[in-house]
């Protein structure tokens, strides 16, 4: 069998020997969610992933089967229901599976666990699965259970940043399939974009409201809430050694591992 990182991939006593010499484990949290004319619907589920894999292979660690589906698309943040393709859990359920995975993980002696997220939509359910699982296990009994979350855009540099967007950013929430998105992917997955097909009809300009139960009008019919223009598989890789090299360094301070840990 090909060495790997993924825990699907191996076969139960690679795992067990991995969690015994204390391998962190990584929980990417994704969505099937529309993405514009130009790219595919897992977008949410290849960005997070990929970052895992990158740091789990310096680190030494494990990444456990990416969560696919996400909590409710928002107009504001994903396009909400307007568009074909998005699938959806509630709050409730999305927060139950992770509380469930984080347990189950407990339970096979697993301590180190970092979720990374890649669709906007889930940060509080995560949040909430993660506290549930706390729960759960009983805080008296996880002496030794360290649980790291984190949204992949949070670890960007703020240079970087300013060199994408010299003319202003327009924030995360607006960047669903847009510059950020769409040149990660591109350096990640080309073959799942295709910007021939890019409809430049943003970016929204939403209400300091939501209205239900009528999705907004302010979402572009193309379902990109800001531009495409601009966006390069170079910028995408910018951003991922961003994202790759700011965990790196999170982890090993938060789980007090030295710079050779898990190296291969």
């Amino acid at each position: 069998m090909k060495e790997t990182v993924f825990w699907a991939e191996q076969t139960w006593p690679d795992v067990h020997g991995k969690i015994a010499g204390g391998a962190p484990v990584f929980l990417p949290l994704g969505a099937t969610e529309q993405h514009g004319h130009h790219m595919a619907l897992n977008v949410d589920v290849v960005l997070p992933t990929a970052i895992c894999e990158r740091v789990a292979e310096t680190v030494g660690g494990l990444v456990v089967p990416t969560l696919a589906y996400g909590n409710r698309s928002q107009p504001r943040t994903g396009g909400g229901p307007a568009f074909s393709g998005t699938l959806n859990l509630t709050a409730h359920t999305f927060s139950l599976v992770v509380k469930d995975v984080i347990c189950d993980l407990f339970r096979q002696k697993v301590r180190r666990i970092v979720v990374v997220n890649g669709h906007y939509e889930n940060i509080g359910p995560s949040i909430e699965g993660i506290e549930l699982a706390l729960d759960a296990i009983g805080r008296e009994n996880a002496d030794g259970l360290v649980i790291l979350r984190m949204d992949h855009w949070d670890l960007v540099r703020p240079e970087t940043i300013d060199r994408i967007f010299p003319d202003g950013y327009p924030g995360i929430e607006l960047e669903h399939a847009s510059v950020i998105e769409t040149s990660m992917m591109l350096a990640l997955r080309p073959d799942l974009v295709d910007l021939d097909r890019s409809l430049h009809d943003g970016p929204a300009k939403f209400q300091p409201f939501d209205r239900y139960p009528v999705p907004s009008s302010d979402v572009p019919p193309s379902g990109v809430l800001s531009m495409t223009e601009g966006s390069t598989g170079e910028k995408g890789e910018w951003l991922l050694s961003d994202s790759v090299t700011k965990m790196i360094a999170i982890v090993r301070q938060e789980f007090s591992m030295g710079a050779s840990d898990g190296n291969r």
